[in-house]
């Protein structure tokens, strides 16, 4: 079990809000790290492990994006609503917010990673360093990859999923189980799915408008209007120490992130043997060593600096 909230509440965004959740102190002299979740539409639950940071006396702020989770729920709104610039804007809000604007990490896992690399793209002064965990720099490769991963998949499995593709069927009982398939290889190798990552998929099922319109009816079939999404020719603007995290057999695959490891200037890349998406669920001490790692030593950089 993770460690308990300190606080728990909901600050405004716009005419909405926004919920959170804060594991130990923002009082700390110790950077905070800001925990991104995936999708989008999922909710923070599936990444709530991370919380156990915060045992090293380190804060950690998780939330749920607007559209997911405890937040508020837009049901009735359409593409053009649902955007990437949406969710920079209620980011950047969460830090004003909650008064870190000037000093924090960032974990972004997964879209939460797309998200974390667009917003330290905008180089914002008080980002200390960055965390892409099972990150894509472009959903064109990632579809590429996702295409290369079915064509392992059982016979019978493929044709399940290409039928019901183009019939448009998405939503059978057939399709949905071919899908599973896909994930227990490729999302997440623990099975059963634990608790908290069981959280996260009875959101999405409640309310499934945010990653419909973005993305689409699956982890491996893009639909949506993050179709053309890439940050590849941008990536190099990411300035910040950063630490890029890939399972061996993630759905965001080596090649989808390679991008990152070739253009950001100042980077780790860490592979986990073990792990598909969620290697802080399937490795989680290694995991949990990696970043805390990470962190620590970029703390100790921007004290440096700060004293120059």
């Amino acid at each position: 079990m993770p460690p308990s909230a300190s606080v728990v509440g909901t600050i405004p965004f716009h005419d909405w809000e926004t919920w959170y959740r804060i594991t130990g102190e923002l009082s700390s002299p110790t950077t905070p790290l800001v925990v991104v979740h995936g999708g989008p539409g999922f909710s923070h639950d599936y990444v709530l492990s991370l919380a156990e940071v915060a045992t090293t006396g380190r804060p950690v702020v998780h939330y749920d994006q607007l559209g997911s989770g405890r937040s508020t729920h837009l049901r009735e709104k359409g593409a053009d609503f649902w955007t990437v610039k949406l969710f920079l804007d209620e980011l950047d809000n969460l830090l004003i917010q909650l008064g870190i604007i000037d000093e924090y990490h960032l974990l972004g896992q997964s879209w939460g990673a797309m998200l974390g690399a667009e917003h330290a793209i905008r180089q914002p002064e008080g980002l200390r360093s960055l965390i892409l965990s099972n990150a894509l720099a472009s959903v064109d490769i990632l579809m590429s990859e996702a295409n290369r991963l079915r064509s392992q998949l059982p016979t019978d499995v493929q044709e399940a999923l290409d039928r019901h593709e183009a019939d448009g069927t998405t939503e059978d009982p057939e399709y949905v189980a071919a899908t599973q398939v896909f994930y227990d290889r490729h999302l997440c190798r623990v099975i059963p799915n634990p608790p908290e990552v069981l959280k996260s998929w009875e959101f999405l099922a409640d309310d499934p408008t945010v990653y419909r319109t973005m993305f689409g009816p699956n982890e491996f079939f893009c639909t949506g209007t993050l179709r053309t999404w890439t940050v590849v020719d941008r990536v190099k603007e990411i300035l910040v120490p950063t630490l890029l995290i890939t399972g061996e057999y993630d759905e965001a695959t080596l090649a989808t992130a390679q991008p990152f490891a070739d253009r950001i200037p100042d980077i780790r890349w860490e592979v986990f043997k073990n792990s598909s998406h969620m290697p802080f669920v399937e490795e989680p001490n290694e995991y949990l060593a990696v970043v805390n790692d990470f962190l620590k030593n970029h703390d100790e950089l921007s004290s440096t600096d700060c004293s120059n």
